[in-house]
């Protein structure tokens, strides 16, 4: 594993422990969108499915199962501990439009028309748009609490370095995952905006607030 790979999982786990954080310290979901945590949790468990027949490493064992139990803990959290607060009139983006045609495009465009390999190309697709209603969500209120945006923040580091790090197994590994790095490059784009406001505005210590 290269540095840049290493520090895109440690993003990763410290947007989900700031997401955490955020709910359980405000004891509140409000600005968060229920619809992204499910398509993540669906993420986590399509693609870690090989959980159930393959050995990597002690280190990938963990990880998969704290990514798929945090995504299901953070549901359970905003479903029943702190409904009342989770507002799903702002929530409304229609995830089936997301969901089909990143079905639609695994089907196609894979590496091997077998279930799990199937599975695991929808879960890169998904992914890569799964932040969708929480932007759309942001889109409608304007605004997002700080500890909010910096839950967005280390989730777009997070894949953010995944394109160094792709870089990098090209030229030591001569490796190249074109349905990744597609689905990556596509994933950090939608976060561009955000990074805009973030470091103009939330790192200045100003409100998060959209451009009217």
């Amino acid at each position: 594993m290269n540095i840049f790979r290493l520090f895109g999982d440690l993003a990763h786990l410290a947007s989900i422990f700031i997401l955490i954080q955020k709910i359980q310290k405000t004891r509140s979901c409000r600005g968060i969108s229920f619809k992204t945590q499910a398509l993540y949790a669906l993420v986590f468990m399509t693609r870690y499915i090989d959980l159930l027949f393959r050995w990597v490493s002690v280190y990938n064992l963990v990880m998969k199962l704290f990514f798929i139990s945090s995504s299901c803990y953070i549901l359970y959290l905003m479903k029943y501990r702190f409904r009342p607060t989770h507002d799903p009139s702002i929530d409304t983006f229609k995830i089936e439009y997301l969901l089909g045609p990143s079905f639609f495009l695994a089907l196609i465009f894979n590496y091997a028309f077998e279930p799990t390999e199937i599975l695991w190309t929808f879960s890169i697709y998904l992914e890569s748009v799964a932040i969708f209603p929480q932007l759309f969500m942001l889109q409608r209120t304007g605004e997002a609490e700080t500890i909010t945006t910096h839950y967005l923040a280390a989730l777009g580091l997070y894949r953010a370095l995944y394109l160094p790090n792709w870089i990098y197994r090209y030229f030591t590994e001569d490796v190249v995952d074109p349905i990744a790095v597609t689905a990556g490059l596509v994933q950090t784009g939608l976060y561009l905006d955000f990074f805009y406001v973030y470091f103009t505005k939330v790192l200045h210590g100003q409100k998060f607030e959209l451009p009217a």
